[in-house]
């Protein structure tokens, strides 16, 4: 109960992060002492302070501000005061909702000592007060975002730093190396490049007991409030690690403004379009190197199963990158063994042949043996090319894509991605229809659709490669310059491996096989064939002529 005329008061201090840098006029020991001096000459009992100091006025949903709601309803005070009403708030509608009705409605006086607001009396100018309070706020809200905008313009990093980094000593707005997390992630794109999965990367991280991003900047770098160390995981995770893989920034880029707020009173952010983030290049001393972000890029999701650890596991160092040129499945290992020999018997053959998959490709396979001496050959003639003979590769590919016949072959192939992609959402559709009317089970429904989902994923990938405008001389000539200079770190190719292998080519297509004579299969052993293998190198495409025939021989089935 509250105690007659006695004047029991809760003093409420605020002040925002923003507030603080523009000087001391309304810092907390400035509200603290013209509270405490007010209570002294008007013989006020002072019973507690709430203090809520960097939180913006834009929302009320702040720790000690809802502490001291709570004790106004036990009743422990009939009085409120603030220094003035921005310092109750300044989002227009809640401040007025609190200081016009909330506290009148329980008998609680509120008052301000700066602007003369107080319940007991008449307020004629506090919806102007307000609102230029929130006009404050907006205007507060929309010179950050300039100065943001400004900084990331001019490459300064203005944002937490990422894990492997910190704001380096003499600029803040730069990022330097951190001692300790650096050979982290650097580890981390090592792991991803030699083929570990992110779920591995993160248990052996575990293992080792390295500490985890959020968890190292609760112990050693940024003030967390208890809640906030709390939700800190002791564990590395899989996304976590992802999310690492997938961060430009450690190539020495400064990447901002992904996101926004949805409103200056709203926490919540949407993504931002990426044509739209401020991206500089070259902005600090990166941890790796363009190679080994773009192989861990490649391997990203295509960790290896623990099965490859079996000796009789066929390893194929293709996985991912042959595709079948007639449906644009994936290759797989396919074979027996037979006297003992397992090479001879090697293959590797469309996935998309299953008796249960409507319009299955008719058959699409090459000898594992084959496909690799075929491209260690090819790969070996781009390396052991002259620099005069590389040059002049670079101006033919040149004259080609700004020629018709490179516009044409890039309308075709648009259009083909285009085509796959309606007949994929056919196929997904007539699926689910079939599973709904009990033709097709439910787990046979998921790996269905999530092939297809993967197939129109790497359809999609192609459709935004050609949608984009032809490239000019100088960015080709700057691919091929790219790629001959890694080709400078290998003379000659012995034995083909993964590593080589995704260091230069980025896919290759196998077509059909073709029998003389237009057989459309062997009549025997020894039967003719030729068939089409499209090499697609990294930077700078295919170098051989369309539809050239690269593999002529015998058929061996």
């Amino acid at each position: 109960m509250r105690t007659g005329n006695l004047k029991l008061v809760f003093a409420y201090l605020r002040l925002s992060n923003e507030e603080a840098r523009s000087g001391e006029s309304s810092s907390i020991a400035n509200q603290r002492q013209m509270i405490q001096d007010y209570c002294h000459r008007h013989s006020i009992t002072l019973v507690q302070e709430f203090v809520d100091d960097g939180y913006s006025g834009g929302n009320f949903d702040r720790p000690a501000f809802q502490a001291m709601l709570r004790q106004l309803h036990d009743g422990k005070a009939n009085m409120v005061i603030t220094k003035d009403l921005s310092r109750l708030g300044r989002d227009m509608r809640e401040s007025s909702y609190y200081a016009e009705q909330f506290f009148p409605e329980h008998g609680i006086r509120y008052l301000t000592i700066a602007d003369n607001f107080d319940t007991a009396h008449e307020n004629v100018m506090a919806p102007f007060q307000f609102a230029m309070n929130e006009v404050y706020l907006r205007d507060g809200s929309r010179k950050v975002k300039e100065v943001l905008r400004s900084k990331r313009q001019n490459g300064q990093y203005c944002a937490c730093p990422p894990y492997g980094y910190r704001k380096d000593p003499a600029d803040k707005n730069r990022l330097a190396p951190d001692e300790q997390t650096a050979p982290v992630v650097r580890r981390i794109f090592e792991r991803a490049a030699a083929g570990d999965s992110s779920r591995k990367i993160a248990l052996d991280l575990n293992t080792d007991g390295i500490i985890p991003p959020l968890k190292y900047r609760v112990l050693f770098r940024d003030d967390f409030s208890p809640e906030g160390a709390a939700r800190a995981s002791d564990l590395w995770n899989y996304t976590t690690v992802k999310r690492i893989l997938k961060n430009p920034v450690y190539l020495g880029h400064t990447m901002l403004g992904k996101s926004r707020k949805v409103s200056v009173k709203s926490k919540k952010k949407v993504a931002v379009p990426q044509s739209e983030w401020s991206v500089t290049h070259d902005t600090h001393l990166p941890l790796i190197d363009s190679l080994l972000y773009e192989k861990a890029q490649r391997n990203l999701g295509r960790g290896r199963r623990s099965t490859l650890s079996h000796d009789a596991i066929r390893k194929s160092i293709f996985s991912g990158i042959v595709r079948c040129a007639r449906c644009g499945h994936s290759l797989c290992s396919c074979g027996t063994v037979y006297k003992g020999e397992r090479e001879k018997y090697w293959y590797l053959s469309c996935t998309h042949q299953r008796g249960d998959i409507a319009k299955r490709c008719d058959g699409v396979r090459i000898k594992y043996a084959d496909l690799i001496e075929v491209v260690r050959q090819d790969l070996n003639t781009l390396l052991a090319l002259t620099d005069a003979q590389a040059e002049a590769l670079a101006r033919m590919a040149v004259e080609k894509e700004q020629g018709a016949s490179g516009h044409a072959a890039r309308k075709a192939r648009l259009q083909q991605a285009q085509t796959r992609l309606l007949t994929i959402d056919k196929i997904i559709a007539k699926l689910y229809t079939d599973n709904a009317e009990g033709r097709l089970d439910d787990d046979r429904l998921a790996r269905m659709v999530e092939a297809l989902e993967q197939e129109s994923a790497s359809h999609q990938a192609v459709l935004t490669e050609l949608s984009q405008t032809l490239p000019n001389r100088e960015d080709t000539e700057a691919r091929f310059h790219r790629f001959f200079m890694l080709a400078k770190q290998c003379s000659h190719i012995d034995v083909l491996d993964r590593e080589t292998l995704l260091t230069f080519i980025d896919r290759i297509e196998v077509g059909p096989k073709q029998f003389e004579g237009g057989l459309r299969k062997a009549t025997h052993r020894n039967t003719p064939y030729r068939q089409d293998i499209r090499i697609f190198y990294r930077f700078i495409g295919e170098i051989h002529a369309e539809n050239e025939p690269l593999l002529e021989q015998s058929c061996n089935l």
